[in-house]
């Protein structure tokens, strides 16, 4: 059954990236934006991602299914890894869309404690659908889970987004069975 709310997801891709990783699987974005539409009524998904030219492909295929990326610009820590912190990005973003989008409500997919000011915004003005959480439920961050907002964890709907193989899509792009 489809969703048709006219909800906008923010999504912390770091985050979402690396929550997933830790724990051993990976996400599959198609089927995951697929979800995001059909469960959380998400037409519109905002992407908040570092700016790293060698992976332009990846960007394209994001593009291709469905999500809008806000870039940043990243730099390199000491370590030689690309950083770019898309907190402030995420939160302006979502404030402005209060205020000037027409949406019903807002999922967020972090399981990072700098968003509770975000999610407590959002839960005065009845304009919170949702967290979702790339971590697991002992390493989502307890400024979200004291805001008393409605948390899921990714691990616990894995069949339906992560990439294995005994539970491939229809044919269509959407995830076998129900989504209630």
């Amino acid at each position: 059954m489809k969703n048709k709310d006219n909800n906008i997801a923010y999504i912390d891709a770091a985050n979402l990236h690396k929550g997933i990783k830790n724990q051993g699987w990976s996400l599959d974005y198609v089927r995951f934006r697929v979800w995001l539409r059909e469960k959380h009524g998400v037409q519109t998904a905002y992407l908040f991602i570092g700016l790293v030219p060698k992976y332009k492909d990846l960007y394209t295929t994001l593009q291709q299914a469905g999500y809008v990326l806000i870039f940043k610009e990243t730099i390199m820590d000491a370590s030689g890894m690309p950083k770019g912190n898309c907190d402030a990005d995420l939160v302006l973003r979502a404030v402005v869309d209060v205020f000037e989008t027409n949406f019903k409500r807002a999922v967020l997919v972090s399981s990072d404690g700098d968003y509770a000011v975000l999610v407590k915004f959002l839960l005065e003005r009845n304009k919170l659908r949702a967290i979702l959480s790339p971590h697991k439920k002992d390493k989502c961050s307890i400024l979200l889970k004291r805001t008393g907002a409605p948390i899921t964890y990714l691990d616990e709907v894995r069949t339906l987004t992560g990439s294995e193989k005994e539970k491939a899509p229809n044919a269509d792009g959407t995830a076998p069975g129900s989504f209630s």
